[in-house]
């Protein structure tokens, strides 16, 4: 039986406000808003940044954001961003004005890489095998 190719994941994050979340994530990590739905003021967009895409979705303000860290204080990352330069990315990602919410470091799992937790509180971490 021939193995079928996966190319890409993409999680789906409940979030307060999508146009909020769109400026956060293109203005602060350089994502491009790849899909709006409307296209003014959506409730559902995708953003993406090379070969990494992130869904968002506004379902009604009575649902509020749970990311992991609500739910489970020792399983903080909502998402984990493979990349193979987490420093020059950490600079970058400063230099446009995100704050990471853990710094750069080689943390107890043997990864270098950091957080950043988003306006709605889901964490991703940036970083690769050390």
């Amino acid at each position: 039986m021939t193995r079928a190719a996966l190319h890409s994941i993409a999680p789906c994050f409940i979030v307060r406000n999508v146009p909020d979340t769109l400026s956060y994530y293109c203005d602060h990590l350089g994502f491009e808003v790849m899909y709006s739905a409307p296209e003014t003021d959506p409730f559902f967009a995708i953003v993406q940044r090379d070969g990494v895409m992130i869904f968002v979705k506004a379902i009604s303000k009575e649902v509020a954001p749970l990311p992991n860290s609500e739910r489970h204080p020792w399983a903080q990352w909502d998402a984990y961003v493979y990349v193979p330069e987490p420093d020059a990315l950490a600079d970058e990602f400063t230099s446009r004005g995100a704050t990471l919410s853990k710094p750069l470091e080689v943390n107890s799992d043997n990864l270098r890489g950091f957080e950043i937790k988003d306006p709605d509180g889901y964490v991703l971490f940036f970083g690769r095998p050390h």
